[in-house]
Formats: structure tokens, C-alpha cells, sequence
């Protein structure tokens, strides 16, 4: 089910299981290796603008981290976001990987220490989305 920018700015996402809907709906499976980024106000609507971001390193160092947290940081302070959702779309299959953990836990880590607050973080792969859980990758770190 697709929804338009309309619908997605009446309906609050207030559950894991309709984060997890809304990804399929606009990111659905993966072609690529990017990152995507939503945006949520205060009450959990989606603002209209996700963020696409290619080039990323397969493994973040400290200075990936960084920069990409603060990159995120400027762009809520710009847009008003209160979270966001995190979602690492690579086209292999839906086992949680290494590079998945390291990243995933490195930018929870750098967001917190920011101030960011993290809804969800997700993967895109090539037969669907999965649901990324702090137990799939806390204590994983960026190489310094």
C-alpha cells in the first residue's frame, strides 16, 4: 500500500509495526546501497522531506559518525524534527551483518551524545525491510 504526503502527514507513526509499514511503502526492497532518513515532528507525523545519502563507507570510523550525526543535527534544528528514523537500504539478504551493527550502533551512540532521538532504525534488503532492535547491535563500535 502506498500512501501519498498528505495521508502521511495525518497519521501519526505511534507503533514499531507501522514504522516498519511505512518504510516497505517508501523504500520497500533494496537496490542500492544508500541511507535514508525520515523525519518526525513531536507527535510522530512524518515531515515531507526523507533524505537520501549515498557514499557512505561500508564500516564507519569515528569521523563518519561525526559528520553524519552533525549533518543530521543541522537538519532538524532547520526543519523542527523532534526524531528520526534510520534506514541503511543495501541489496543483500535480511540477516543482520557486521557493517549493520557497527553502523547502526555507532550512530545510536553519536545520537544520543547529541541529544537526537533515535525512533527507530531499520534495513532495507533485497527481499524486504527488517526491524533493527538495540539488541541486534549495542556494544558494536567505529573503528577510532
Amino acid at each position: 500500500m502506498t500512501i501519498s504526503a498528505e495521508e502521511a502527514a495525518r497519521m501519526p507513526l505511534v507503533s514499531d509495526k507501522q514504522i516498519e509499514d511505512r518504510v516497505a511503502d517508501l523504500i520497500g526492497r533494496a537496490i542500492k546501497r544508500k541511507w535514508w532518513i525520515f523525519f518526525l515532528d513531536e507527535n510522530g507525523v512524518q515531515l515531507p522531506m526523507i533524505v537520501p545519502v549515498e557514499g557512505a563507507p561500508l564500516v564507519p570510523d569515528e569521523a563518519a559518525t561525526q559528520h553524519s550525526i552533525e549533518g543530521l543535527h543541522a537538519i532538524m534544528e532547520e526543519t523542527g524534527a523532534a526524531e528520526v528514523i534510520l534506514v541503511s537500504e543495501r541489496p543483500t539478504g535480511s540477516t543482520v551483518t557486521l557493517p549493520d551493527r557497527v553502523w547502526a550502533s555507532s550512530m545510536a551512540q553519536a545520537a544520543r551524545d547529541r541529544g537526537i532521538r533515535v525512533r527507530a532504525q531499520l534495513i532495507s534488503h533485497r527481499t524486504g525491510v527488517r526491524w533493527l532492535a538495540p539488541d541486534d547491535y549495542e556494544g558494536y563500535r567505529a573503528a577510532p
